[in-house]
């Protein structure tokens, strides 16, 4: 009779467990603030990308920049400088700076990471 009674014991135990862990959690979390975290390794061209990139881009004449802003490497650019897209030309032959975007100033390329509006390289001829 023992047996049963400590058998009946451990079955209320065990289903009293399988009940308890039934019931669904709620996870909460805090709101993650967004930050952008970016590091830019330098763009390194060959001599044969640097001519490739600026043969190319100074062949579409796109308006050029205004030159009273400083535009060097590493400077951060104001949001109203006019941008372009890396022509498919350039982008074949140069892979590396497929997602950079780009301006003309003074005859010289500017390229640009438009995640940071930092500039990441210039090319001159």
């Amino acid at each position: 009779m023992t047996y049963f009674r400590h058998a009946a014991i451990v079955a209320a135990v065990v289903a009293g467990a399988t009940t308890a862990s039934a019931q669904p959690t709620a996870i909460t979390r805090e709101p993650v603030e967004s930050r952008t975290v970016v590091t830019t390794e330098p763009l390194e061209l060959t001599p044969v990308q640097r001519r490739t990139i600026y043969r190319t881009i100074v062949r579409e004449r796109v308006a050029p920049a205004e030159p009273t802003i400083e535009y060097r490497v590493g400077a951060r650019l104001p949001d109203s400088v006019r941008l372009y897209s890396v022509p498919q030309e350039v982008a074949v032959e140069v892979p590396a700076i497929r997602s950079y975007k780009y301006m003309v100033v003074n005859n010289r390329v500017v390229l640009v990471d438009p995640a940071t509006s930092q500039v990441v390289e210039e090319v001159v001829d």
